[in-house]
């Protein structure tokens, strides 16, 4: 024998729905959780589907004290569903509207456009010129490398380098000089110190040297 099929949730809520329409009168939640299971509802499910009729306007609730109450009429179902045929119409004439709209766009569109061998040579020299443009493009990249404006860049980035690190240098010595002041007898315990982090007494300021342009590009080219 095959297991017997549950109600839908529509099937749940026409069986609520009947509930109402048969009586005309008010619930408490309770009240319909005691009904539901006698036209196949399980109480467990009422409030849910109570609360489903109550978010579509088919079911109105209303607190009077402390006790909520749920009704619903015949003529509040149709009543809903005048407002929803009312608003299907609507958007059905404003799609019509914006569809007739479109479609003299596309018309207004294609006048100039008809196919012709002027317009198939033109758009033949579009692709070409766009092939043509695609080619530069790809051909200055190539050079962008040796772009006087990226040398300049690129030169002006390794003097604010070089005045950065020569400005930390600086203040490492000033640092060296203070610790030495302040704590003459931790002498070899500064220079261990010193060496385990890299200031040796090779630690000194850098140099920045001039480096033609021509001199560069010579070294681009040789390492490409």
């Amino acid at each position: 024998m095959s297991k017997k099929r549950g109600l839908s949730l529509d099937e749940k809520r026409e069986k609520m729905l009947q509930i109402f329409y048969d009586s005309q009168d008010f619930y408490l939640l309770k009240e319909l959780e005691k009904l539901g299971p006698k036209k196949g509802v399980i109480s467990q499910s009422v409030k849910d589907v109570i609360q489903s009729l109550v978010d579509d306007d088919l079911v109105f609730k209303d607190k009077i004290g402390t006790s909520v109450y749920f009704w619903s009429l015949p003529s509040c179902a149709g009543n809903q569903l005048r407002n929803v045929y009312q608003k299907l119409e609507f958007d059905l004439r404003g799609s019509k509207k914006r569809m007739t709209e479109l479609v003299e766009q596309c018309n207004d569109l294609k006048k100039g456009r008809e196919d012709s061998d002027e317009r198939e040579e033109a758009l033949s020299k579009l692709k070409a010129a766009e092939q043509k443009h695609k080619e530069l493009k790809d051909e200055m990249a190539q050079f962008a490398d040796n772009d006087p404006a990226a040398f300049e860049a690129m030169k002006s980035a390794i003097e604010v380098a070089h005045a950065a690190a020569n400005r930390w240098t600086d203040n490492t010595f000033t640092l060296q000089q203070w610790c030495s002041k302040n704590f003459p007898n931790a002498k070899e315990q500064l220079e261990h110190l010193y060496e385990e982090v890299g200031i040796n007494e090779d630690f000194d300021y850098l140099e920045l040297p001039a480096i033609p342009v021509s001199e560069v590009c010579e070294q681009e080219e040789a390492n490409p």
